[in-house]
């Protein structure tokens, strides 16, 4: 997908929601300057990588890497307290709120463990720690203050410290909204 589909399904996913939308153009056009595949000298960028780094990680609190691998439509609501590692992999129309952290385990030796891999159309709630190696399914809803360290099948509802499945999406077709 190219840039401007990517940045085009992103800004439809945020409409109305001005915070998420600014924070998701800034993120997207700070990977301009972080992926070899756009092939943009990262030094021509590096003012727009420093004051994307100041915004979104000093004043809005947003850590979100631009070397972050995440689909086209990305939503972010009352982003605040975000934490996505940078070896995290998001799948298309994903909905991030607030107070998230999505990384990695630390190692006993100190080394970071691997990431999670977040499939298509997966929600998000407030508070909710996503850690580990883990694969979280299509069509997912995570509710507000989960702790995830086991892999979510396709179409699960999950809740609960340590996560659970409580309920499968039926329809195929879901999508948050």
């Amino acid at each position: 997908m190219n840039f401007f589909s990517l940045l085009h399904e992103d800004i439809n996913a945020n409409k109305g929601n001005f915070k998420g939308l600014f924070i998701v153009i800034f993120f997207r056009v700070a990977q301009l300057f972080s992926f070899k595949k756009y092939s943009i000298k990262w030094w021509f960028g590096l003012p727009i990588l420093i004051l994307y780094r100041l915004i979104s990680d000093y004043i809005m609190s947003i850590e979100l890497k631009p070397n972050t691998v995440i689909g086209a439509g990305l939503r972010i609501e009352h982003g605040f307290a975000l934490v996505v590692n940078k070896n995290t992999i998001v799948g298309s129309n994903a909905l991030f709120r607030h107070s998230i952290t999505i990384g990695c385990k630390k190692m006993p030796d100190g080394s970071e463990g691997m990431s999670p891999i977040i499939g298509n159309n997966v929600e998000i709630g407030a508070n909710t720690v996503i850690i580990g190696g883990i694969k979280i399914g299509d069509n997912v809803k995570i509710g507000a203050g989960s702790v995830v360290i086991k892999d979510i099948p396709n179409n699960a509802i999950v809740i609960g410290n340590p996560a659970r499945v409580i309920k499968y999406i039926n329809d195929k077709s879901y999508s948050h909204s």
